[in-house]
């Protein structure tokens, strides 16, 4: 069997919409230009969750986050569940991960077999979710508008020193010779803040920065519930503001696609490449940031792949969670589908699920009238037709009684001395367990 090089990249929470490749005329970004021209763009790719926990989860498994427990971003994913990382391994593949997977648990591995750096965030049970909280009541380490506020040039923060390490580590990876590769490089970019180094914050410098298309907010439950969750109705952000940070997004996206280059060229013509995202970014659309949402920006992600067979343009649907599958088989086609999304997590207070089917998606929230939208996120006066693959008040039990139970554990490794599951690999720390989310992130920052 023919074993070349496997490369997957993946950017943290890239839009479908922000990319050249999928039509934007903002973004710089011509080493993904490159990549998209020489292999397959998927038009409409969806994450499994709008969340980094459980997208990555899914994404490593193929299996849904009701079927990972997985739920959110402080989620474990069980050490018995195969991942493609395993079934590469089993082929003699040397597999290895540089950067970022937010792996919950003892378990920071789940197949690799080298990881040269630590993650970028904790591995402990920081971030549960408590569905038990009214809509307007906040835990400490939710997102809030900061990031949108306080956007623009930077001369370093943890995420600019983060990503340098993990494309340097990709490069010294690539750099070796001996069994077949596997190498998975995943960047924090463009993830928020949206803030850059200057040079990538002067690469838009007289470049006119899109608005939202459509920034007024909606009424509907959950850009009601999100907005709550952001403190979004108390806190303005002017247009100006607004036009910065999507002005920071696109120096990040400009700056992963830099490192991409650097690892396309290092990779060499004959390796298998992929380019993809956990999750998207709002970034402004129906006045929400950030991901969370069941809306097309938060959901629908970049899915590049150059496997030197095929060439082309896939409109239909696919998924992320046949992902691990083609990665196995070097690359191979995603299969169009009707495409399963869960959210699990911070932002509702029972599960929300959708389905998309051709140029229609279904959002049912537990205790709430279905919704259904068309494929620019317009609501459509139909009823859904069909089965759906969810029990949801069996699932809204099990997702509670996981976050009692983790709760209580979280509760017991903080006292007395701190348990920390954290990857101790690399040369620094970022965000571990136990500290405190937003201090650290102000502490690595430099104006």
């Amino acid at each position: 069997m023919n074993k070349p090089t496997i490369v997957l990249i993946l950017a943290d929470q890239v839009s479908a919409d922000a990319l050249p490749a999928y039509g934007n005329r903002v973004a710089m970004a011509p080493n993904l230009d490159r990549l998209a021209a020489s292999g397959v763009v998927y038009e409409r790719a969806y994450c499994a969750s709008p969340l980094c926990v459980p997208s990555r989860a899914s994404l490593m498994t193929g299996l849904l986050p009701s079927e990972t427990g997985a739920y959110d971003n402080a989620g474990e994913l069980p050490a018995g569940l195969p991942t493609f990382a395993h079934r590469l391994r089993l082929q003699g593949y040397r597999t290895v991960l540089a950067g970022k997977m937010h792996f919950v648990g003892p378990d920071q591995l789940h197949g690799f077999e080298e990881r040269p750096m630590t993650d970028v965030y904790p591995a402990g049970f920081d971030w549960v979710p408590d569905w038990r909280l009214a809509d307007d009541e906040r835990l400490p380490w939710y997102h809030d508008l900061r990031s949108v506020l306080q956007a623009g040039p930077v001369t370093a923060t943890l995420q600019t020193r983060y990503d340098a390490e993990v494309v340097r580590r990709s490069l010294e990876v690539l750099s070796g010779s001996g069994r077949p590769l596997l190498l998975v490089a995943s960047f924090t970019h463009p993830h928020d803040p949206y803030e850059v180094p200057h040079a990538y914050w002067d690469r838009y410098e007289g470049v006119d920065i899109d608005p939202p298309a459509s920034p007024e907010p909606r009424d509907d439950p959950s850009t009601r519930r999100l907005r709550a969750m952001l403190d979004s109705d108390r806190v303005p952000v002017s247009d100006e503001q607004v036009l910065r940070a999507r002005r920071g997004y696109y120096g990040a996206i400009s700056l992963v696609d830099d490192y991409v280059g650097m690892i396309v060229d290092a990779a060499g013509d004959d390796a298998v490449v992929v380019f993809t995202s956990d999750h998207g970014d709002m970034l402004g659309e129906r006045g929400l940031w950030y991901k969370m949402a069941p809306f097309e920006q938060s959901i629908r992600v970049p899915l590049l792949v150059r496997n030197g067979r095929a060439h082309g343009r896939v409109e239909s649907p696919v998924s992320l969670l046949d992902l691990a599958a083609s990665l196995v088989d070097r690359g191979s086609a995603l299969p169009p589908r009707e495409v399963p999304i869960e959210y699990l997590a911070e932002g509702v207070r029972s599960p929300q699920v959708v389905l998309v089917r051709g140029d229609r998606k279904l959002v049912r929230t537990l205790g709430e009238p279905d919704l259904v939208y068309d494929a620019n996120d317009e609501p459509v006066d139909e009823e859904w037709v069909g089965e759906v693959p969810w029990e949801l008040e069996r699932l809204d039990t099990e997702v509670r009684l996981s976050q009692r139970r983790r709760r209580l554990v979280a509760g017991a490794l903080a006292t007395g001395r701190l348990a920390k599951w954290d990857h101790p690999e690399g040369d620094a720390r970022y965000i571990d367990t136990g500290d405190d989310f937003w201090t650290t992130i102000e502490r690595g920052r430099r104006p």
